[in-house]
């Protein structure tokens, strides 16, 4: 049987796939595949691959996906999800790598947390830390996940990770059955779709589990999709986490953790769209600021009493600047945009 399926969406990174190759065929985990989709890059990324796993023992373990045109990542991953065939599925991105025991630890400590209430071990979502590492030479940083303690994923310990996650996405293992039940895809908008596919897992797992050490390599490269500009991902962003929204109506989790997700889309939705706009526009415009507040308080239009606004000083500050004055918050925030590139 398949323990974990890896999924890696393929464009343009022959610089880096042997790297990330390697770090696959090192792995400590016997019962593993490994499906590369190949997005109709450029360069000749799949023959690199092909070559790097050629008479290697696990060669049989590899996989190959060719949609009919280039789809994206987020919409190459759904594109493979289905033909996963493991107990787990994770993501990784081509041009980074993997510590050699990444997967047999997440599996391991996935299948060694048993829950207290049905007394069955393997966990809904297991995860581990990642490694922030840079070409330029500048140290590496350890980026982790919200700490909550293994087995059931109660509503307290769901309230916290909700109100505290970051889209590490490739830092988790899903379990296959609780992504198809729960119907999570990406969505097809490329911008914050790992954002949101994390979410609605943490929305609905039922058990969890984590390893703290970290196993993956998050590589910083010019050109790449994050270091990419583009001045109208912010409409992007806002589709997607009013998709988050839709979701967790449809789902009947909303109104139980009503306050996490609203929080959510002013944060990583409302806040994340204006300062993305501002970072990737030469000449910002109030006209787009005020675009992304309508729709605000369109999707939460009680977000002034959300109690984790009210305790975050700066934010509040942020949203009251760009709502009352955006006159002085399209002078003001651009340079700290500039200088500090910050994430909310």
């Amino acid at each position: 049987m398949v323990k974990v399926s890896v999924i890696l969406p393929v464009y343009g990174v022959a610089q880096y796939i042997v790297k990330c190759t390697e770090s696959l065929l090192a792995q400590t985990l016997d019962d593993m595949e490994f499906i590369y989709v190949d997005d109709h890059g450029p360069d000749n990324s799949i023959e690199l691959v092909k070559q790097t796993i050629a008479g290697h023992p696990r060669e049989g373990q590899f996989r190959f996906l060719k949609p009919e045109y280039n789809m994206g990542a987020g919409m190459a991953r759904n594109f493979a999800i289905p033909q996963a065939q493991g107990e787990y599925i994770a993501f990784v991105d081509s041009d980074d790598w993997v510590e050699p025991t990444m997967f047999e630890e997440l599996y391991n400590a996935a299948q060694n947390n048993v829950s207290p209430d049905t007394g069955q071990g393997g966990v809904d979502l297991c995860y581990c830390q990642a490694s922030k590492d840079y070409l330029d030479g500048k140290p590496s940083e350890i980026l982790k996940s919200p700490e909550v303690e293994p087995g059931d994923f109660t509503p307290e310990k769901r309230r916290h990770f909700l109100a505290n996650y970051v889209s590490y996405f490739w830092t988790f293992i899903y379990r296959r059955e609780q992504i198809d039940a729960n119907a999570i895809r990406y969505p097809e908008e490329r911008s914050a779709d790992d954002s949101y596919f994390v979410a609605c897992n943490l929305l609905t797992a039922k058990t969890i589990a984590r390893v703290d050490k970290p196993f993956y390599h998050y590589l910083i490269r010019p050109g790449s999709v994050v270091t990419t500009k583009n001045s109208t991902k912010y409409q992007k962003r806002l589709a997607v986490f009013g998709h988050l929204m839709e979701y967790a109506k449809s789902h009947g989790v909303y109104e139980e953790y009503k306050t996490e997700v609203d929080y959510i889309y002013l944060k990583k939705g409302c806040l994340s769209s204006v300062l993305n706009y501002i970072y990737n526009t030469s000449e910002p415009q109030r006209e787009v600021l005020a675009e992304i507040i309508e729709e605000l308080d369109r999707q939460v239009p009680d977000y002034a009493a959300n109690p984790y606004l009210r305790r975050r000083t700066a934010l509040r500050a942020l949203v009251h600047l760009i709502r009352c004055c955006p006159r002085t918050a399209l002078c003001v925030l651009p340079a700290y945009v500039r200088l500090t590139k910050p994430t909310v």
